[in-house]
């Protein structure tokens, strides 16, 4: 992409540390993270695809988080394990803007993603007689067809935005990943132009998802206060905790790290910002939806205990 408008032909990225006693120590800690990220989401993936009690709208997009949670992190948490272990952490700058383009259509449809299910707890808990009919798996594909659209369409926003800069002398890239930031930082061209491009579509890309999940909780929340019974408020309640949770982690740290001025944190300081949405927000989604959700754990149980009975056989 955009190739000719630069003079370099690859980056070395300098990774989270230079420290080599943290190297090892760092190197098995977020190898951990990513095994976690990847049994969790890869086992909740087939724990709905097993269980016919999840075919339901909500898990059809928890199946599509989890799904986007997993590639997500294999985009990310590979290459920054290498840059605990070589010497030089080097990419091409063509594999730079592809590391770029999927990140951001990954974190771009996570958050759209996360947006269509608030609306699906909307449907759910206020206009519940209609439920089956407005979400339709017609609907729901619909929905998702625009989660990934507007993923698309924002990566390819972002990397062209990205492409057109041009790089000099310097090719470190001061993270542990192609991020908009550090590649802004190290451009000699970088202007207000490019990140005015930036800020709209982040702006975009983290706002209409926020103003439709909180219109959707706020009626959610009107709704349940007009519920008379302590035990039906408290059942309508624990069907969202673990979606709040999950918005709450993910939007508050993208928020923090890309709408914020340039000056608020230095970029060593964002490098290790960036670890929470990047590595460590797609491995808690799995768990708190497994942990905090009763119809996951009772369809867990029952795969558990159908492998025991097989395995008796």
């Amino acid at each position: 992409m955009a190739a000719e408008n630069t003079s370099m032909t690859e980056f070395i990225l300098a990774g989270l540390t230079d420290q080599p006693g943290l190297q090892i120590p760092l190197f098995l800690l977020f190898l951990g993270f990513y095994m976690v990220t990847v049994v969790g989401n890869l086992g909740l993936i087939m724990l709905i695809g097993l269980n016919s009690r999840l075919h339901t709208p909500m898990y059809f997009f928890l199946f599509n988080l989890s799904l986007i949670d997993f590639c997500y992190s294999t985009t990310i948490t590979p290459k920054m394990l290498m840059s605990f272990v070589s010497r030089k952490n080097s990419i091409l700058h063509a594999e730079c803007l592809t590391q770029l383009f999927f990140f951001c259509f990954f974190v771009i449809s996570e958050s759209f993603v996360l947006s269509a299910m608030a609306y699906d707890r909307y449907v759910a808990i206020c206009k519940p007689l209609v439920y089956t009919v407005t979400m339709s798996p017609k609907v729901c594909l619909l929905l998702l067809l625009g989660v990934y659209v507007m993923g698309f369409s924002g990566a390819m926003a972002h990397t062209g935005n990205i492409a057109s800069l041009i790089f000099c002398a310097d090719n470190l890239i001061n993270h542990f990943m192609c991020d908009i930031p550090p590649l802004l930082e190290l451009s000699c061209t970088s202007s207000y132009v490019h990140e005015l491009v930036v800020f709209i579509f982040v702006a975009i890309d983290i706002g209409m998802p926020t103003v439709t999940i909180s219109i959707s909780y706020a009626l959610i929340l009107s709704s349940i206060l007009r519920i008379h019974s302590t035990e039906g408020r408290s059942k309508a309640f624990s069907t969202c905790s673990s979606h709040i949770i999950v918005v709450f982690l993910f939007f508050g740290s993208g928020a923090f790290m890309y709408l914020k001025p340039p000056s608020v944190l230095p970029l060593d300081q964002e490098k290790v910002s960036s670890l929470f949405y990047t590595i460590v927000v797609p491995m808690l989604n799995p768990l708190i939806y497994s942990l905090r959700n009763k119809d996951v754990k009772a369809a867990l149980r029952k795969t558990l205990g159908k492998i025991n009975f097989l395995r008796k056989e």
